[in-house]
């Protein structure tokens, strides 16, 4: 029988509205975390979250690259909907025309209707001109940069071990790191810099419900390690692989210590935490692998959609669960949202759907028959075990539909287009059908 302290916090934690944190990894890949499979770089802080929640083993992004990615999850929508379907990078966010529509809603717009405080620390990438900036979609406070990538540290780089590449991108090039929409100096390390900020507005806004995107720039390249981080993993006689587990090392003890300022104010219980990546991981560039899954980030095989997928409601949310039901990046917003009170959305303004039914077991299986993707010439849909996919690309210009059963065979090697050609012809009806929805890409070439 519960006391009646015990009573008392279970009733307050249903009168207030739960906060949501939503932590984004860029560019780490499905095979990378210890809960996920892998023994060489330990992970605990962000492994907890699935030990105390849910890990989702066919959890999936909208698209392969970051910035469409982020443009679906942000929204809850099919990017390709509203043109927003490749990514931008260099100059090209310096374009005016780029950036995410001002006719979506975000995840920010949605919470600060409902009474939320709401801040961004780290990596928008969804425009980098001013009439896209965060603060103008949903979002009180950034702290951040608005481009596709950062250095870790100014200039001469001091306290970490750096890897370029030869043809390293000029990221921070017109790139500026912010507050609100003023430049600011930041000699911390980025991912450290960005957890202070979040842990300040944690602090700050701990009596009221509070939305906190933290959309961290690690592990994606430039490949810049804390040198402390480094000694950790003096064992790895590979400096490339070396730096890469040392920058995850980093990112999960940021991740450890949101979650532990959370403990610290009496919020466990009444926050909603998701942990995902924006995409596959880069294996060449970065190391960052996608093992089992076939291919990587900017490719619609798993490798590239399919990411390290967590979710965490401590007393709503039974801990421990491993769910093989496939979820989408784009559900975390509805789900969000249903938390918070909000009204539900209908299938017309929206293609994410609630996944609290189904965590708190009030439901087995979600409303939902499929999922789709298209990034470029390449398309993709999966309908239960069944996944289609074209893949064009340098590497792979193949024009015909392959089909694979992820159930037997989760590295789509064995193509049972031309032994189930019932099946092959369903799906790309279906296919071809949600692909008449969607609109051309604002900006690119398809």
């Amino acid at each position: 029988m519960l006391t009646r302290r015990q009573l008392l916090l279970s009733w307050a934690a249903q009168a207030r509205k739960p906060n949501v944190v939503f932590l984004v990894a860029d560019d780490l890949g499905y095979g990378e975390l210890a809960c996920q499979g892998n023994p060489q770089i330990p992970t605990p802080h962000i492994d907890s979250i699935a030990a105390g929640g849910v890990r989702f083993t066919d959890g999936y992004v909208s698209a392969p690259f970051c910035c469409p990615s982020r443009a679906g999850f942000l929204t809850g929508r099919y990017q390709t909907r509203f043109g927003h379907e490749l990514n931008a990078t260099g100059k090209q966010n310096l374009d005016p025309n780029i950036g995410l529509p001002a006719s979506e809603q975000t995840m920010g717009d949605h919470l600060r209707k409902l009474g939320y405080a709401t801040g961004i620390f780290g990596k928008w990438h969804l425009g980098g001109t001013p009439k896209f900036h965060p603060q103008r979609r949903g979002f009180d406070e950034f702290f951040g940069f608005l481009h596709e990538g950062h250095f870790f540290v100014p200039p001469p780089y001091k306290g970490v071990t750096t890897r370029l590449r030869p043809n390293e991108p000029p990221y921070d090039d017109e790139n500026f790191l912010m507050r609100g929409e003023n430049v600011v100096e930041e000699k911390e390390y980025l991912t450290q810099a960005f957890t202070r900020e979040a842990l300040s507005f944690i602090d700050r806004n701990q009596s009221r419900p509070f939305f906190l995107y933290l959309p961290f720039n690690a592990v994606h390249s430039p490949m810049q390690a804390l040198t402390a981080d480094m000694k950790r993993f003096n064992g790895i006689g590979d400096e490339h692989r070396q730096v890469f587990a040392a920058m995850l090392s980093s990112l999960d003890e940021a991740v450890g210590a949101v979650l532990g300022r959370l403990r610290r104010h009496g919020l466990e219980q009444d926050t909603l935490v998701f942990f995902i990546s924006d995409n596959g991981g880069p294996t060449a560039e970065l190391t960052s692998g996608n093992g089992p899954l076939r291919g990587g980030k900017g490719q619609l095989y798993e490798g590239g959609i399919r990411v390290p997928f967590l979710a965490q409601w401590r007393g709503r949310i039974p801990g421990g669960q491993v769910v093989k039901e496939p979820v989408s990046a784009l559900d975390i917003l509805p789900t969000a949202v249903a938390a918070a009170g909000g009204a539900a959305f209908s299938a017309a303004a929206i293609d994410g759907v609630n996944l609290l039914p189904m965590l708190t077991r009030e439901a087995g299986k979600l409303p939902r028959k499929n999922l789709f993707w298209r990034h470029g010439a390449s398309i993709a849909l999966r309908e239960g075990k069944w996944k289609l996919v074209k893949q064009r690309d340098r590497n792979d210009p193949g024009e015909a539909y392959r089909l694979y059963d992820l159930s037997t065979d989760l590295a789509e090697r064995n193509d049972l287009a031309a032994r189930e050609p019932a099946v092959a012809r369903a799906l790309v009806g279906e296919m071809q059908r949600i692909n008449r929805e969607m609109q051309p890409p604002l900006w690119g070439r398809r």
